[in-house]
């Protein structure tokens, strides 16, 4: 039998519950701060630890807030306005043939954090559910997290430069 290592992963597995907010800890804890592609007014943008495809990112609210009913206006146009953005960096960087962009708002909806809504945006190409996905349940990203970032974060300082310019 082939066996794949993830050490990475074990915190995750093996962590039980986490105490806390991990959108609000990340805010202040510099270890998740190689993780932060873009941090704006209300809301920013993390790569997700746990990544389903290579440049899987989150748009987040800086606000502990459960759903879009609870946030406010201001949080609202910038949540869609870095999702804007996080498609835009991740067509340019990653040439995805498809993207999908989520919420999953409350426990039963399956929100791993479910008191602090944020938006998925993950890059797609065809046939990227391969069989490791499906039989192994396990999935094979070629791409360690710091380089996501590297790749990603000035992208994201052009887009959104160009934005606030016009």
């Amino acid at each position: 039998m082939e066996r794949l290592w993830s050490p990475w992963r074990l915190a995750y597995v093996s962590g039980g519950e986490p105490t806390g907010c991990v959108f609000c800890d990340a805010q202040t804890d510099e270890r998740a701060e190689p993780l932060v592609l873009f941090g704006g007014a209300t809301c920013f943008v993390i790569l997700n630890l746990y990544p389903y495809n290579n440049g899987h990112l989150m748009v987040v609210p800086r606000r502990h807030v459960a759903s879009l009913a609870d946030a406010s206006p201001e949080e609202q146009a910038e949540l869609m306005g870095l999702t804007r953005a996080s498609e835009m960096a991740l067509t340019e960087v990653y040439h995805p043939q498809g993207l999908n962009v989520g919420m999953n708002l409350g426990r039963a909806a399956g929100a791993g954090v479910a008191d602090h809504m944020h938006i998925h945006v993950v890059p797609r190409w065809a046939g990227d559910t391969n069989f490791m996905s499906v039989v192994g349940n396990v999935r094979v990203l070629p791409e360690e997290l710091e380089h996501t970032a590297a790749r990603l974060r000035p992208v994201f300082q052009k887009i959104l430069k160009a934005a606030a310019q016009g």
